[in-house]
């Protein structure tokens, strides 16, 4: 989302090269390495102050991202997931009126059945990293065993 805030701000023309180098900020392999690139980026792009400002008042979300290992990172970071259920949702509530709530819930709930059938056996690249990295985490742990059952 902040990509898309920032982009506003943006000519057309720049939206590739400038998002390769946000790319190298929220990418980046440590927080110390996620400063640097950000400094860098915003010398670089210092034309644009309204997309700078964007992920300057933001920039606290982005530290938080660098509490998890890079594979967990790549999933929080990615929302076509999430984007794609929306899309399908819009899709099927689009076609009419409702004539009560229970309606538009009952469509909604049969939609995810839908997905769910299309999406099972799907999977998260590098799963077992994924879940080693968040093993690590005490706080997740707990949460994280009880899909291992």
């Amino acid at each position: 989302h902040l990509i898309r805030n920032s982009i506003k701000y943006v000519p057309s023309k720049d939206y590739k090269p400038f998002t390769a180098a946000l790319k190298k900020v929220y990418g980046a392999p440590s927080l110390k390495a996620c400063h640097s690139a950000f400094e860098s980026f915003e010398k670089q792009w210092s034309t644009y102050p309204g997309a700078i400002d964007v992920w300057k008042r933001n920039f606290s979300h982005v530290e938080q991202l660098f509490d998890y290992g890079s594979h967990i990172r790549k999933i929080m970071y990615t929302t076509n997931a999430v984007e794609s259920i929306h899309s399908s949702f819009r899709k099927v509530t689009k076609k009419g009126a409702f004539p009560h709530e229970n309606a538009l819930l009952k469509l909604l709930f049969l939609r995810t059945k839908e997905l769910e059938k299309k999406w099972e056996g799907g999977h998260i690249q590098q799963w077992a990293m994924v879940m080693n990295q968040l093993l690590i985490h005490a706080h997740l742990k707990n949460r994280v065993k009880k899909y291992l059952e």
